[in-house]
């Protein structure tokens, strides 16, 4: 195949095969930020497939990137598990309500069996997942967001404060609580994939607060065992997503049978992909607020093509030109396509 007449879904899977591109593959993580676009409120675009779909087809009609993503909030996964969530206002996401779902081991036997098809807001994201895949066409790569790796749900369920305290104080505890979220985790992926997603992505941003140690100790080994359960069910790329500066569980991170590692800006690019290696690809990592949001175009192209450049020098050839976290959703459009742009002009 010529790589110089690739569509979009074949130079993101090259990209991340490390092989020949004629330019980036592109897809900044464009979530809150197609509702503001497309004009509707979050409340309508996390409780509404057809919303969620149409705000992501018109976000892709407007800037043409080479990937999408799906994606409501963190608390989806958390809300099927049976976690009181509520809106703090029309244009915030979803978050946790009330009193942890989670007390005691009896509470995480009262939690049923994962059914993603009728449990919470998951069948609204596979309808919406459908309703994108229709609109876009099979020539576009989707990224689906299967929400949280088990540490990350296990804070959901039983509040970040008790998780962690648990990480010493009851063990057990947190185990079992992970435990339960790694079969809703793995449950809800296999169905994203079913349902026409070429790559899995999930967050463990609370994780990354925990340090070398425990992050190894308590993280880690959900997220393998997570990993490793989707590609022996599924052949598509998993992803990794921790906000912050995940500088200190880069190693960690690299080693978990990730195919991607989602970078946020704090993150040195030339750092991460010596640690990272040659066979884990790398997707970020712009600014968000500081270059995309708040930045003049002529900084967010030269910020673009100066981390181009560093990908280049550190000669990792797996590699997503994309924002570091979420995109703000008051980023100006001129700034996006100022990105897009450059990339498209690199060389």
């Amino acid at each position: 195949m010529n790589a110089d007449h690739l569509h979009s879904k074949q130079l993101v899977l090259r990209a991340l095969q490390g092989e020949v591109t004629p330019r980036p593959a592109t897809g900044p993580l464009a979530v809150h930020y197609c509702a503001r676009m497309a004009g509707y409120s979050l409340r309508a675009y996390t409780t509404d497939s057809q919303v969620l779909a149409e705000c992501v087809a018109r976000y892709y009609e407007e800037f043409r990137p080479d990937a999408l993503w799906l994606s409501a909030d963190t608390w989806v996964t958390a809300e099927a598990m049976g976690a009181a969530v509520r809106f703090p206002g029309e244009n915030q996401p979803k978050c946790g309500a009330g009193e942890p779902l989670i007390r005691c081991a009896a509470d995480v036997d009262r939690i049923p069996a994962p059914d993603p098809t009728s449990q919470g807001r998951c069948p609204l994201m596979l309808d919406a997942l459908r309703r994108i895949r229709r609109a876009v066409g099979d020539e576009v790569f989707v990224v689906a967001c299967f929400d949280q790796y088990p540490f990350s749900l296990a804070c959901e369920l039983l509040g970040a404060e008790q998780a962690m305290l648990c990480l010493c104080d009851d063990r057990p505890l947190l185990d079992a609580v992970m435990e339960r979220s790694l079969e809703y985790a793995v449950a809800y992926a296999r169905t994203l994939a079913d349902a026409g997603a070429d790559m899995l992505s999930g967050g463990d941003s609370p994780a990354g607060l925990l340090g070398p140690r425990f992050y190894c100790e308590a993280a880690l080994p959900l997220e393998k065992r997570l990993i490793e359960k989707l590609k022996a069910e599924v052949r598509l790329p998993v992803s990794l997503h921790i906000c912050g500066d995940s500088t200190a569980v880069l190693d960690s991170m690299a080693s978990s049978g990730a195919d991607v590692l989602e970078l946020d800006y704090r993150v040195s690019l030339a750092k991460a992909a010596g640690r990272a290696g040659p066979d884990v690809a790398i997707w970020g990592n712009l600014d968000p607020v500081a270059v995309l949001a708040r930045g003049t175009v002529e900084e967010v192209r030269r910020a673009t093509c100066n981390l181009l450049q560093v990908v280049d020098r550190c000669g990792h050839r797996r590699f997503v030109l994309s924002s570091g976290c979420t995109l703000a959703v008051e980023t100006p459009p001129e700034n996006l396509r100022a990105m897009f742009d450059a990339a498209r002009q690199y060389a």
